[in-house]
C-alpha cells in the first residue's frame, strides 16, 4: 500500500514537473518572440527617426521648439471655444434633420409652381421675349439706343399724351371716319368747282383748323430747336 502512494507521488510530481517545463519552455518562447520584436522594433525605429531627421531638417529654419509648444497649448486655451463650436454643430445637425421633410415639401411645391407656369406658358413668353430682345440687339447699333435714351422722357411723355380719354377718343373717330368714307373724285375738276367748294363753312372751318394745327406745331418746333440751342451753349460756356 505504501509502495502504491510513493509511486502515485512520484507519479504526480512528475506530471506536475512535466507542466512546469512545459510553462517554462512557453515563457522562454514569448520572451524570444518579445525579442525579436523589440530588435524589429528598435531597427524600424531607428530608420523612422532617421527619416524624420532628414524630414525635419527641410523645415528646421522655419520650426521652433516654442511653435511646437504654442501650437499645443492652443487647443487647451480654445477647449470652451472647441466645445461651444461643437455644440453649434451638433444643433446644426439637429436642425437639418428637422427642416429635411420641410425643405422636401418646399421643393415639392416649387416644382409645382414651375410646373403650372410651364402650363400656362410663362417659359414660352420669356423664350419669345428673349427672341425679342436678340432681335433688338442685332437690329439697333449702340448710337441708336443711346439716342432713345436721351429722348425716352420726350417718348413717354408722348405715349402720355396718347392715351389720355380725349387724344383716345378723337383717334378712334378718325379712323371710324377713314373706314367709312368713301371719296369720288371726278376725272376733270375745274378751277370754278374747286372755288364753290371754298365757300362751304366746313370746309373753311377744316381749313383754319388746319392752318392752326400747322402754325402751332411750327412755333412749337421753333420754341424747341431754340431750347436744345440755348441748352448746347449753356453746356459749352460751362
Amino acid at each position: 500500500m505504501d509502495k502504491q502512494n510513493i509511486e502515485q507521488q512520484i507519479q504526480d510530481i512528475n506530471q506536475k514537473l512535466d507542466f512546469i517545463t512545459e510553462q517554462l519552455q512557453e515563457q522562454q518562447r514569448r520572451q524570444r518572440e518579445m525579442q525579436e520584436l523589440k530588435e524589429d522594433l528598435t531597427i524600424i525605429g531607428k530608420d523612422i527617426f532617421q527619416a524624420a531627421t532628414l524630414e525635419l531638417e527641410e523645415v528646421s529654419h522655419h520650426f521652433d521648439t516654442a511653435d511646437l509648444l504654442y501650437l499645443l497649448k492652443k487647443p487647451l486655451r480654445n477647449t470652451r471655444n472647441l466645445s461651444n463650436m461643437m455644440d453649434q454643430v451638433e444643433s446644426a445637425s439637429d436642425f437639418l434633420k428637422d427642416a429635411a421633410p420641410l425643405g422636401k415639401q418646399v421643393v415639392n411645391q416649387l416644382m409645382d409652381t414651375l410646373q403650372e407656369l410651364d402650363r400656362k406658358g410663362y417659359f414660352d413668353f420669356l423664350r419669345e421675349s428673349m427672341k425679342i430682345l436678340d432681335t433688338v440687339v442685332t437690329t439697333f447699333s449702340v448710337e441708336d439706343v443711346r439716342l432713345f435714351r436721351e429722348n425716352v422722357a420726350s417718348i413717354l411723355l408722348t405715349l402720355k399724351n396718347l392715351t389720355q380719354p380725349e387724344m383716345l377718343s378723337t383717334v378712334d373717330n378718325a379712323l371710324g371716319f377713314f373706314k367709312k368714307m368713301d371719296v369720288m373724285v371726278p376725272e376733270e375738276v375745274s378751277y370754278w368747282d374747286i372755288l364753290k367748294q371754298l365757300r362751304d363753312p366746313e370746309l373753311k372751318r377744316g381749313f383754319a383748323f388746319t392752318l392752326q394745327f400747322m402754325k402751332n406745331l411750327v412755333n412749337k418746333n421753333g420754341h424747341e430747336k431754340t431750347d436744345q440751342i440755348t441748352l448746347n451753349n449753356s453746356k459749352k460756356e460751362d
